[in-house]
């Protein structure tokens, strides 16, 4: 069978896809309208805050793999009209929501599978400019951070009177 003939057979796999899709999509709904309310009982936390968010993540992105799946084969476009309503045109349109949801709510995890994801947020936020202190942006760690701030005040106020304590501890001694 050539490549145009095989791109034209529907396989019950694929069939699945559909069905798969029309599952999950409600799942999703009811999920959500669940979760809302649980939160809603926890104090009337956000659905971010939710400890099992990442869940919905994860369901939001099988919704539109498998949305993707439907779509790159236009010999399910047939079924897709009867099975969905509005047919393609509302799938690629909820596909589109969906996706928007994920972006926008992914975690730093789901991120790294982008492999320029990294570039997108540097140019969003910014380069940072290490000229002046080539420990910008770095993760230090306490004690460092408090010995980088004690110094940079001793050189603004290079008259105040500090005090060291047995820890190592120096804090400014009021007057």
């Amino acid at each position: 069978m050539n490549e145009q003939a095989q791109a034209n057979v529907v396989t019950k796999e694929d069939l699945w896809y559909i069905d798969n899709y029309l599952v999950l999509r409600d799942y999703y709904d009811r999920t959500i309208s669940r979760i809302a309310a649980r939160c809603i009982r926890m104090g009337n936390i956000a659905l971010e805050e939710y400890p099992f968010y990442s869940y919905i993540l994860d369901v939001l992105e099988e919704i539109c793999e498998t949305g993707e799946y439907i779509l790159s084969k236009q010999a399910l476009y047939p079924y897709v009209e009867k099975k969905i309503a509005g047919g393609v045109s509302a799938l690629e349109k909820n596909l589109a929501l969906y996706e928007q949801e994920l972006e926008q709510n992914s975690s730093p995890e789901m991120l790294k599978q982008d492999p320029n994801e990294i570039a997108k947020m540097k140019e969003a936020l910014g380069d940072i400019d290490k000229a002046s202190d080539p420990t910008v942006g770095a993760g230090m760690n306490i004690d460092d951070l408090m010995d980088k701030l004690l110094e940079e005040n001793k050189k603004k106020n290079p008259d105040a009177v500090y005090e060291t304590f047995d820890d190592d501890t120096e804090t400014k001694n009021g007057k």
